[in-house]
């Protein structure tokens, strides 16, 4: 669970808060959206629960530690993970490469890295002959759940996604939701998506809408 407690937020040399005075609870097994308009603040949202950035004033939580109190690269190690519109896998590694990734700068064994990556890939609709792929060789359906896979590996249970389907046809967009909305509720992940598609927003469990710093439910 996070929970932002009147989260303010301002930009360097900017003369308005980019978030303003948000306090809401985004819930483990519940997938989330927040739309709203470019400039509206949904991305600074997200990369303050990444703990990318540090609020102006108010407090982020997970469960009941405050970020200010964390190791924040350890908690984007451990205990929150991102997924990209653009999927940010590396090209020069194999599909199965890229999900061991995480799990290898956190200290697994190689043998055990291996089979946590099959089970991952195998949980987003990913087959075995797909394994030793690159990602060119990939559709851009499938790399995005090599992504989400790549997420799962680093052993978090929030999942922020930025648009994860913006660079993919409806029908892939379609599979990766359900691959998200299925962790959420049989796997009891905390999933907050970032979205312009008011189609997808629709289908979560959750909607919030911000506008010009402000969020609100929908």
């Amino acid at each position: 669970m996070l929970t932002l407690n009147d989260v303010t937020y301002r930009y360097k040399k900017s003369d308005r808060d980019a978030i303003k005075n948000v306090s809401c609870v985004f819930e483990a097994s519940k997938l989330t959206a927040v739309i709203g308009a470019s400039g509206s603040g949904k991305t600074t949202l997200l990369s303050i629960l990444a703990g990318l950035d540090k609020p102006r004033s108010g407090d982020v939580f997970i469960e009941e530690d405050n970020l200010t109190t964390l190791d924040l690269d350890k908690y984007r190690r451990e205990r929150v993970s991102m997924i990209f519109q653009a999927f940010h896998l590396f090209p020069l590694m194999t599909c199965i490469e890229n999900v061991c990734y995480p799990m290898k700068m956190n200290g697994s064994p190689h043998y055990k890295a291996l089979e946590r990556a099959k089970k991952y890939l195998t949980d987003v609709g990913i087959s075995a002959e797909k394994y030793n792929r690159y990602p060119a060789n990939l559709s851009g359906g499938e790399q995005q759940r090599v992504a989400i896979a790549r997420a799962l590996s680093t052993g978090a249970k929030v999942l922020l996604a930025d648009e994860p389907t913006g660079n993919l046809d409806v029908e892939n967009g379609e599979i990766v939701i359900e691959v998200l909305k299925r962790l959420a509720h049989k796997e009891g992940y905390c999933i907050v998506v970032v979205t312009h598609n008011l189609d997808i927003a629709q289908t979560c469990d959750v909607v919030y809408k911000m506008s010009d710093g402000i969020l609100k439910a929908v």
